[in-house]
């Protein structure tokens, strides 16, 4: 991507720093007409620490966004469950090769899996030799994927299945174009009639030769016989972490450095009625034992391979806090009364226990065998999705809270109600906020917690985003809205706590939501302009906050924030200030700094920019890059500095604060740079 410019060779880098400065002195700065002064008191006695979690990311099975997503699986409807109880039924997306002279699919319930017990049966009418000769590749199955799968040359893939027959057998198992003409990669399972007649779980790896992003599994046989097929899969043998989830998606959201990791939904949690409710005892244990379920928010079925323990999993390989949403008894359409919700309070307080119990608790003894016998750090449980206005809500949720404080009392909880009705009897330790606008009125709202009251329960803004005709699939306008907001929360962190976007991924080929942070298909992906807008906050979670205020006449289209931050990697200390312009004028700023404890360095200091040709510009697959940030170097780095901010935009001014590390830079780039720079 278009970020990291730090790759430059050094003479270039500060050169190209110092070019860019004189163009801004002696051509655009004369052009601004508009001028402004930011005021920033670095001094340590007005610092403000935000919290440490402040700003995460929130995953809800959306858009195909686990399900053929960030989940590797690259198997849709693996158990033939997706068509529902009813035998036979759709097998779709499974499609048949060769035609009913030759071979006759359907499903029934032989399945070895008291929780799954569809299977698909497949007998084939002919034979390779004799009077019904198969056609030349054999008849038989294909799975397409999530709208083809993404194979590549050389990488291996593991395939697993159940297979049983009472026949003998000759299968071929390969991935091969979306037609079927190119042969990627092909295993062969031969067995006498004995072999299968129980269920028996197959397992081997198959390593193309060629690439293809929108290949096929197939399972063919010229051999006539009954065969009967359960839980077939197919994944990568390289996944994010070892852990499952496609590398390459994963590796996109461990660049924002999430501080929370909020899951599962979202209405997702709730289902359209509680039958399809995402339920987390269904989701753990073996994969091939989970049940799946249909969701009916979103309108498709997932297997649940990202289940409980792989949102755990994920949270703890991001370096996030999981937030756990919770069904709290209530679908879009249905409630559970207060009388008989005992049962769905266990099955939270069970859910604890999984996640934090020890291995020979019930719970924890199931995460134990999942391979992870260490506690998970869950300590955040969101009681439901903002249904605060329902009937038995309220009721519900002090028995919940009763139960969790009684057995988990460090566990904070977080009440969809409004801070208003907070009180001793509706107890919280947080609240939810929502907030879904136009750009504008985002754009307004970085004054939304001026007024909050401090102290009581602080507020997690768990989904905000903008809607609406600006917003687009992603537009420049939509991120920087969505920038002032943010700057916002940090001025407010006193009263906020936490905070992610929503929603977070869509398959291009499913839109369901728009916009979304990351656009992917089965081999590619993207930023919106979005989700380079978190890069600009990814330091401000436990970093020091510092006052700043904006002088400027007739112009109220600016926003900022300043912050100190500690770079983990080498251990340099910047003073960030952002700045966002809102409006359609260049600004003259002059930014003054005082209070410091150490100096501004000379050299090491970066200005990064977001900004576009036009306001509704968006990334799309050919043209991944066309809104990112850009980085140069800032060559007057200095208490007092002026400089010229584009119409809509927002930038960053990182200022090293370190000496120690600003003389290694130093001593790494070239003499004449320096002098050139000076």
């Amino acid at each position: 991507m278009a970020v990291p410019r730090r790759s430059l060779d050094g003479r270039l880098f500060w050169v190209l720093g110092l070019v860019c400065a004189m163009y801004q002195i002696f051509f655009v700065r004369s052009a601004a007409g508009q001028t402004a002064q930011l005021s920033v008191n670095a001094s340590p006695q007005n610092t403000q620490m935000i919290p440490e979690n402040m700003f995460g990311i929130f995953f809800e099975e959306i858009n195909h966004a686990g399900a053929g997503g960030l989940w590797a699986e690259l198997v849709n409807n693996r158990g033939f469950e997706a068509g529902g109880p009813n035998t036979p039924s759709n097998i779709d997306p499974w499609l048949i090769i060769g035609d009913e002279s030759n071979i006759i699919v359907a499903t029934d319930r032989s399945s070895c899996f008291a929780t799954n017990p569809i299977a698909l049966r497949m007998e084939v009418l002919c034979e390779s030799s004799g009077n019904d000769v198969c056609p030349p590749g054999g008849v038989g199955i294909y799975n397409p994927g999530f709208w083809g799968m993404n194979i590549e040359e050389a990488k291996v893939y593991k395939v697993s299945m159940y297979i049983m027959s009472s026949d003998s057998m000759d299968l071929t198992v390969s991935l091969t174009s979306s037609d079927g003409l190119q042969n990627l990669a092909a295993y062969t399972i031969t067995a006498d009639k004995e072999d299968f007649k129980e269920w028996t779980k197959v397992e081997f790896d198959l390593q193309s030769s060629e690439r293809n992003p929108n290949s096929r599994l197939q399972l063919t046989t010229r051999t006539s016989g009954i065969v009967w097929f359960d839980q077939v899969s197919l994944m990568p043998s390289e996944t994010y972490m070892r852990h499952g989830y496609r590398k390459d998606l994963a590796s996109m959201l461990a660049n924002l450095k999430p501080k929370i990791l909020k899951f599962p939904g979202g209405n997702y949690v709730m289902g359209n009625y509680l039958s399809n409710a995402f339920r987390w005892s269904e989701t753990v244990g073996p994969w091939e034992e989970r049940p799946g379920h249909f969701n009916d928010v979103w309108g498709y079925w997932t297997d649940d391979g990202l289940g409980f323990f792989e949102f755990l999993q994920l949270a703890e390989d991001l370096g996030a806090c999981p937030v756990w949403v919770v069904n709290d008894g209530a679908s879009r359409n249905e409630q559970v009364p207060s009388a008989t919700i005992a049962a769905f309070v266990k099955d939270v307080v069970d859910g604890i226990e999984f996640a934090r119990g020890d291995p020979g608790t019930s719970w924890g003894s199931v995460r134990a065998a999942m391979g992870h016998p260490e506690p998970f750090q869950l300590n955040y449980i969101s009681m439901g999705n903002q249904e605060c206005s329902m009937h038995y809500y309220k009721e519900n949720y002090r028995k919940f809270y009763s139960a969790i404080k009684a057995s988990y009392p460090d566990i904070k909880i977080i009440s969809s109600c409004d801070r208003s009705t907070i009180s001793p009897v509706e107890p919280a330790d947080l609240y939810d906020v929502h907030v879904y606008t136009s750009s504008g009125d985002m754009f307004s709202k970085s004054s939304m917690f001026d007024s909050t009251p401090r102290g009581g329960p602080k507020a997690i803004v768990s989904e905000y985003a903008v809607t609406g005709n600006d917003a687009g699939r992603g537009t420049l306008v939509a991120a920087l809205a969505e920038a002032a907001f943010l700057i916002g929360l940090e001025r407010n962190s006193d009263a906020v706590e936490m905070a992610s976007c929503a929603p977070l991924f869509v398959n291009d080929n499913d839109r369901r939501w728009s916009p979304d942070a990351i656009v992917f298909n089965s081999w590619q992906h993207y930023g919106c302009p979005n989700y380079w807008m978190l890069h600009f906050f990814k330091e401000s979670s436990g970093a020091s906050l510092h006052p700043s205020t904006i002088q400027v006449s007739n112009y109220n289209q600016l926003v900022a924030s300043a912050i100190t931050w500690q770079n983990s990697k080498d251990g340099n200390t910047y003073l960030k200030i952002k700045v966002l312009n809102f409006g359609n004028k260049a600004i003259d700023l002059s930014i003054s700094i005082t209070g410091l404890e150490n100096e501004i360095q000379t050299f090491g200091s970066v200005k990064t920019v977001l900004t576009s040709g036009s306001l509704r510009d968006e990334n799309s697959f050919q043209q991944p890059d066309k809104v990112v940030p850009v980085e140069s170097p800032i060559s007057n780095a200095r208490e007092e500095m002026s400089l010229v901010l584009d119409p809509y935009s927002l930038t960053s001014f990182d200022l090293l604060l370190d000496l120690k590390s600003s003389l290694q830079m130093m001593h790494s780039v070239p003499e004449s740079s320096l002098h050139s720079s000076m």
